[in-house]
Parts: C-alpha cells; sequence; structure tokens
C-alpha cells in the first residue's frame, strides 16, 4: 500500500475508488481557488451589494434549508444503501461510525434546525445558493462513501489521541457554533433586521465566533479521520470562513464607531 492509498483509505481499482480520488482532488482545488477568489459570499448584508448575474434573493429559511439538507441526507443513503457484510460502520462503536455520526450531527444542526431559527430575511443570492448545493451533494456523497465503503480503521485507532482529541474539538466547536449562532440570534428581535454589534461568549474576543467554532469543529474531524478525504472539509471551511471573517471585521469597525479595538478578526489573540 503506497502513502496515498494509506491516507486515503482501502486501495481499490474499482471505477467508484477512482471516483472519490477524483473528487477529493477537485474539492482540494476548490478550495484554494475560494482562497485565492478572497471575496465576500454574496450573502446577507453582502447580497444586497452584488451586481452579478443571477441576482434574485431568495428567503433565507428556504434557502438555507435546501442548501445544506443534501450533505445531511447524503451520508445517511449511504449508510441504508451499503451493502451490510462490506461495510465499514458496524454495530458498536467504531471509528468510522463515530465519524459518521459526527458528521450527520453537524448537518442535523445545520438543516433541520438552524435554518427554521433563523431572524430577519438576511437574502441569499441564487448563486451562493446553486454553489453551496453541489459542493453539499458532493461533499455528502464522498464522506459518506468514504466512511461506509472504503475507509479502514484498525481497532486501535479508536484509542488513539489523534482521534480522540480530534472527536473532542469536533464537539466542543459544534457546541460553541450553536452557542455563537444563538447570540447572534439574540441580536434581534423578532421582525427586526439589521446590524448590531456581537456580544458575549468569544465574541468578546473576535468578530466572527461562529466561524472561528467551525473552523475548530472541522479540524478536530479532520485530526480524528486523519485521512486526505478528513482534510476535505477543514481545507474548504478554512479557505471559505477565514476570508468572510475579514470582511466582518472591518465592517464592524466601519459601521460602529465604538466597536471594540482589541477583538481581532477569526482567531483569538492572533488574527
Amino acid at each position: 500500500m503506497d502513502k496515498l492509498d494509506a491516507l486515503l483509505g482501502e486501495p481499490s481499482s474499482d471505477l467508484e475508488a477512482s471516483l472519490i480520488r477524483i473528487l477529493t482532488f477537485v474539492m482540494f482545488v476548490f478550495s484554494l481557488m475560494v482562497l485565492a477568489e478572497g471575496s465576500e459570499a454574496p450573502y446577507g448584508r453582502y447580497a444586497r451589494q452584488y451586481k452579478g448575474g443571477c441576482s434574485y434573493p431568495l428567503n433565507a429559511r428556504v434557502g438555507w434549508f435546501v442548501q445544506e439538507i443534501p450533505a445531511f441526507v447524503m451520508p445517511i443513503l449511504c449508510l441504508l444503501l451499503v451493502n451490510v457484510e462490506t461495510s465499514k460502520v458496524h454495530s458498536g462503536l467504531t471509528v468510522n461510525g463515530v465519524l459518521l455520526g459526527g458528521l450527520i450531527a453537524h448537518y442535523t444542526n445545520r438543516s433541520l434546525i438552524y435554518p427554521w431559527l433563523i431572524r430577519g430575511n438576511s437574502p441569499i443570492t441564487c448563486i451562493t445558493f446553486s454553489f453551496a448545493i453541489v459542493i453539499n451533494v458532493v461533499s455528502g456523497y464522498l464522506h459518506g462513501r468514504y466512511l461506509t465503503a472504503f475507509a479502514t480503521y484498525s481497532e486501535e485507532w479508536l484509542y488513539h489521541p489523534c482521534f480522540i482529541s480530534g472527536i473532542v474539538l469536533f464537539f466542543i466547536g459544534m457546541a460553541v457554533n450553536i452557542h455563537a449562532d444563538h447570540l447572534l440570534r439574540m441580536l434581534r428581535n423578532p421582525g427586526e433586521t439589521g446590524y448590531k454589534i456581537p456580544r458575549g461568549g468569544l465574541f468578546e474576543y473576535v468578530s466572527a465566533a461562529n466561524f472561528f467554532a467551525e473552523i475548530i469543529e472541522w479540524l478536530g474531524y479532520g485530526l480524528a479521520s486523519w485521512s486526505l478525504v478528513g482534510l476535505i472539509l477543514p481545507l474548504l471551511t478554512m479557505c471559505n470562513l477565514l476570508p468572510r471573517a475579514v470582511h466582518h471585521h472591518r465592517y464592524y469597525h466601519d459601521k460602529f464607531e465604538d466597536y471594540p479595538k482589541d477583538r481581532k478578526a477569526v482567531i483569538p489573540f492572533v488574527l
């Protein structure tokens, strides 16, 4: 087994294994393209400034639900349709099962809960919506299929410091992300629009506490997975959210004269 096979999982010569490798490469390239572009996504406060094609605003709640639901559905379909005899997710506690469970837990919140708690109606442009659907379909299939049919871990990995610390980081990040989203929602009374200075929790240290928490969450997932496929989500998240956090930070400083000067953009005390 060469190094690439060792990182990708069990080697295989079939067509789907090749597809997994191709999609992994495409997602890495796409992540770097997002980072190189570095512009704010045409969503929410930036959607009204967007002058590109296909800029018709979509309802925020419906848009978020539809664009995120593929990342929830695809792993579940992969789990339900996989051959039981060859499945990498066995009954009991396994590395594959824990990673898949974490993935489904994240997107349960992101697709089934978060959209319907949104206050206000910050528009989502259909170009952002379309890109999000494609990425979530590809990512949902890639990770769901990889964990149910290809990734092979030894039993010892379940007790390895990288796996344990990664899973702890993942669930801490998810909890902080949910709390940060709650704090942002509480800035608005029902029916209100507009933006206020976020306060409380990690918002006392960074302008984009929700982004920082999500980055930590997926870094934990990548560490626990210890695979090239598992590194896609942290890479894509960082390439997408770091530039957006910087734009948010500048927006707050431009809009609010009393915005705290000692806050960083996304990484406490660093950036």
